[in-house]
């Protein structure tokens, strides 16, 4: 039996007389009460919650809802509020507007309200969205009010025991080191939360036409029709969705229905906000089994698309109707290079001289090429849109679509710079209009790029540890032996330390990352491989490597199933390797 440790007890009760919160306290007693009276579990978890403060990232705040200073509840919040604003006053902020919004998960309502409290107390002009709302609408809302600063209480995709505290800058990206760790230092230095100035003050609950104009903004991505087709009616698509509980189903049919296509379909038993997630064992659109309701609900009203947002609705996952007449979802690398080609086969250069496309160092290498064809720029960064927004120069200048892998798209930077499952979702269901309008589907287009670029076939690989610090162990192994062959062609390793914890393998028509997880004991290893269409190899080429006339010398259908083939065999060998090599 392990016994009680006296600092746990004492940073508890610490902790419950700095407390804001007369509920928190009575649950933090509890545990006490039972570990000082002999229960393990009781003593593991208070050593838990004791371990140290919930640490302040790039995303800001996540964790699980309970008391102690290692988990989400009103007195940390106060805390990193008071911190967040010492650092923006340091920053010459001081007395801007800060918006503050809120999905609707347990908590939230009372997070965000103590959050508007501090910053207004602080001498900020703090401002609330009416009513919780998706995280790209405060996105949208920090931009367009001109803020200094915007907070999210959201844990997007989390399980339903967590909640979570998201910081947007005055250009609406989100932070980056070193604001990260100055922000930190910040928070620890505030003290008590009880401490904390929470009056209540002034503050602005604003009106539902910032909401308007966000959905407007939104609707407003669909493409003009390309020169000599017909009219596209998207008035006759069928979209099938579901925010899968979360804040998304209201907004996404707004924004739909304002861009012209009026008949969508919400899962009913999904559509509303509810804090438990109900119907699905962790609210991921990239979980197995958590859209089952959705393609069902797609197959039974013979649906043209499938939408599906996380629960704070900044990720968008497509389904379809493949070939064989089976719904299936579209992988993140699909949906990215399908929108990209929608955006780029329509892009108005005359708005957009010299154009930016992003993704990151995980997803597919396909966009770099479909950038070559249609000229324009291209980069890659780390994971994350923190960093996406700002490819290029580092400001994101002349972006005009970003994506990841996981289900993120950035359509419209110019009015939300950070990822948004809505407008995404609008720019898909106009890609699918104006293909239904000319008797093609999204297959057909991925065929198009694979016989123009390759077969590109992608897949993730997670590799679970006993703990966190068995990730680096393993990293520093393959740093010391890395592979010179994987599938059976030579590799080479590219080390990205000290920037960030990744390596890079690369071979001919083969790549793996591999990095640790921050917050999981996991390493992750995403691969790709490309194979080339065979009857194309022949045809003469430009400089870019691009055939001069796709329409003419289109690989045929066989050529094309037989390449993914001969790519999904490779990726099923190379899977098996980088496992081995893992383990």
């Amino acid at each position: 039996m392990s016994a009680l440790r006296p600092q746990d007890r004492d940073a508890a009760f610490r902790w419950m007389a700095d407390d804001v919160d007369p509920t928190a306290k009575l649950e933090l007693q509890r545990v006490v009460a039972g570990a000082m009276g002999g229960d393990e579990s009781a003593r593991a978890e208070l050593a838990d919650r004791m371990a140290g403060t919930l640490t302040f990232g790039t995303a800001g705040l996540r964790g699980p809802l309970r008391a102690g200073p290692n988990g989400m509840n009103r007195a940390v919040v106060v805390r990193a509020t008071a911190g967040l604003a010492a650092w923006l006053v340091k920053q010459g902020h001081g007395g801007g507007i800060v918006v503050v919004g809120r999905d609707a998960r347990h908590g939230s309502a009372e997070f965000a309200q103590d959050a508007a409290d501090v910053f207004a107390s602080a001498g900020f002009d703090a401002r609330v969205l009416p009513r919780p709302l998706p995280t790209p609408v405060l996105a949208y809302a920090v931009r367009s009010l001109g803020a200094v600063a915007g907070v999210q209480v959201t844990a997007s995709h989390n399980p339903p025991q967590d909640n979570g505290y998201k910081v947007y800058l005055g250009d609406g990206t989100q932070i980056v080191p070193p604001a990260d760790r100055q922000i930190e230092a910040e928070i620890e230095a505030v003290g008590a939360a009880i401490s904390v100035s929470r009056t209540t003050p002034a503050r602005t609950v604003l009106d539902e036409s910032l909401v308007q104009d966000y959905l407007a903004a939104a609707a407003a991505v669909v493409r003009p029709a390309a020169p000599g087709s017909g009219p596209v009616d998207r008035s006759a698509l069928r979209i099938a969705a579901t925010p899968l509980h979360g804040v998304g189903g209201e907004p996404l049919v707004a924004a739909l229905r304002g861009a012209g296509f009026t008949d969508v379909r919400l899962v009913q038993s999904q559509a509303a906000p509810d804090p438990e997630f109900p119907t699905v064992g962790f609210p991921n659109p990239e979980e197995p089994g958590t859209v089952d309701e959705l393609l069902a609900l797609a197959a039974e009203s013979s649906a043209d698309l499938a939408v599906a947002l996380d629960p704070d609705a900044d990720r968008c996952a497509l389904g379809a109707r493949g070939r064989d007449g089976v719904w299936r979802m579209l992988r993140g690398d699909e949906t990215g290079v399908l929108l990209a080609h929608h955006l780029l086969s329509t892009l108005d250069r005359g708005r957009h001289p010299d154009p930016l496309v992003a993704t990151t160092i995980v997803s597919s290498s396909l966009l770099k090429a479909m950038a070559a064809e249609h000229g324009v720029r291209y980069d890659e960064t780390l994971t994350g849109f923190k960093w996406l927004v700002r490819a290029g120069d580092g400001s994101g200048t002349g972006l005009v679509y970003a994506y990841e892998e996981a289900l993120g798209h950035c359509v419209a930077p110019d009015s939300v710079r950070d990822k948004d499952g809505i407008s995404a979702a609008v720019l898909a269901a106009d890609l699918v209009a104006g293909l239904r309008a000319t008797g093609r589907d999204v297959w057909d287009v991925l065929d198009e790029l694979a016989g123009r670029h390759g077969v590109h076939l992608t897949e993730g690989l997670s590799l679970r540890l006993t703990e966190v610090s068995a990730g680096a162990r393993l990293m520093r192994a393959l740093r010391a032996e890395p592979p010179t062959t994987l599938a059976g062609v030579a590799v080479e390793m590219e080390d990205l330390s000290p920037r960030s914890d990744v390596l890079v393998l690369r071979g001919a028509g083969l790549r793996v990352v591999v990095r640790p997880s921050g917050t999981e004991p996991k390493l992750k290893a995403y691969l790709e491989i490309v194979e080339q269409v065979a009857d194309s190899a022949d045809q003469d080429t430009d400089p870019t490597g691009q055939a001069p006339d796709a329409e003419r010398s289109a690989p045929s259908a066989p050529a094309i199933a037989a390449a993914r083939q001969r790519a999904s065999d490779r990726l099923a060998g190379l899977r098996t390797e980088v496992a081995a090599l893992l383990a």
